[in-house]
């Protein structure tokens, strides 16, 4: 074997492990084990006992995370490793986008015979919540902490402006909807989705937080909205739309004078480069897996996939008519912002 065989052998059995153990995590958040051990160590009867499993099952489980590194163990009790409690105790994650993108596997093989794509609601409460608890944290501590404040003259007037209206499009489950109504009170907030399971969830979530006086979803096509409003969100989802020129060209006539569309979508480099970084690997990945097929589902325009270059947004927005759309100097690993009107 060359070299080079051997060292994308190693790759591959490293990206093996990594899978296989992010499997592990979502099978011990699916089942509780992880909350099971949040208060005390316990052993694999203990741990069966109280979450309810097969105390063998609860056994190999436990020395799995132990030699993962997840876990540490003294004598027969198991306790969450340093750090581990802040990551695995959260609703979901990559483990969750793993499950989810396994489970699927079968019809995206089909859809790159046939062609076809493969709806959103098909790809199920997996990849629904994963991408949700992927992006919770950039909501609930960016988004009106740094993303925002960056446009002083948008935040103004969501901290001054009583009854400023804000559209939230591609809102999924509603994360940005809330944090943007908790953190500003005058603001009302709408959210618009094509999802109905991640409306039912965003429904949830405001009335949760408290805010669902101030936080309506609607069920719709982003092409088709009404309205006017202060500022309109578009976060990780215009790569998403199969009509992304429509879209923006829908919002703009629904901007209130002076108003603002602000978009967050994937950091991925102008052009395309091969071998690629590791951030831009894995936004590819998710376009083989499930952007492309999703947006293939619905009949497209355009089929854009996960990666949309800087380029190609300003494209489109200066073809939907925004006369200096503009990329913003907003730092984050994962999302590039952009400010249009």
């Amino acid at each position: 074997m060359t070299v080079e065989a051997e060292n994308l052998s190693g790759r591959l059995l490293t990206a093996l492990v990594g899978a296989t153990e992010l499997l592990t995590v979502e099978l011990g958040r699916e089942l509780g084990l992880y909350a099971a051990l949040r208060d005390r160590p316990a052993s694999a009867a203990e741990l069966a006992k109280t979450a309810g499993i097969d105390e063998r099952y609860a056994r190999e489980w436990l020395e799995q995370q132990a030699a993962a590194g997840f876990l540490t163990v003294d004598g027969d009790e198991f306790a969450l490793a340093a750090g581990a409690a802040e990551v695995l105790l959260d609703e979901g994650g990559p483990g969750e986008f793993a499950a989810g993108l396994g489970m699927v596997f079968p019809l995206v093989v089909a859809a790159f015979r046939t062609g076809a794509g493969i709806p959103y609601s098909d790809y199920g409460q997996h990849i629904r919540h994963g991408i949700a608890a992927f992006n919770q944290p950039m909501f609930d501590h960016l988004l009106t902490a740094e993303w925002l404040p960056a446009l002083p003259e948008v935040e103004a007037r969501l901290l001054t402006t009583p009854g400023a209206r804000v559209l939230d499009l591609g809102c999924g489950a509603g994360r940005s909807s809330v944090a943007l109504a908790l953190a500003y009170p005058a603001i009302t907030v709408r959210g618009i989705d094509l999802d109905e399971a991640s409306i039912t969830e965003a429904r949830a979530a405001a009335a949760t937080a408290g805010v669902a006086d101030r936080v309506s979803f609607t069920l719709g096509d982003a092409t088709r909205i009404d309205g006017e409003y202060d500022l309109v969100t578009i976060f990780e989802a215009l790569h998403d739309m199969g009509d992304p020129v429509g879209v923006l060209s829908a919002v703009r006539p629904r901007l209130a004078p002076g108003g603002s569309v602000f978009i967050g979508d994937e950091r991925v480099a102008d052009e395309f480069t091969a071998p690629a970084g590791e951030i831009e690997r894995l936004q590819y990945a998710f376009s083989v897996l499930h952007c492309l097929p999703a947006t293939r589902a619905e009949d497209p325009v355009i089929a854009n996939g996960t990666i949309l270059r800087a380029p190609t947004l300003l494209a489109w927005a200066r073809e939907a008519g925004y006369r200096s759309p503009e990329v913003l100097d907003i730092p984050n690993d994962f999302w590039r912002f952009y400010r249009l009107r």
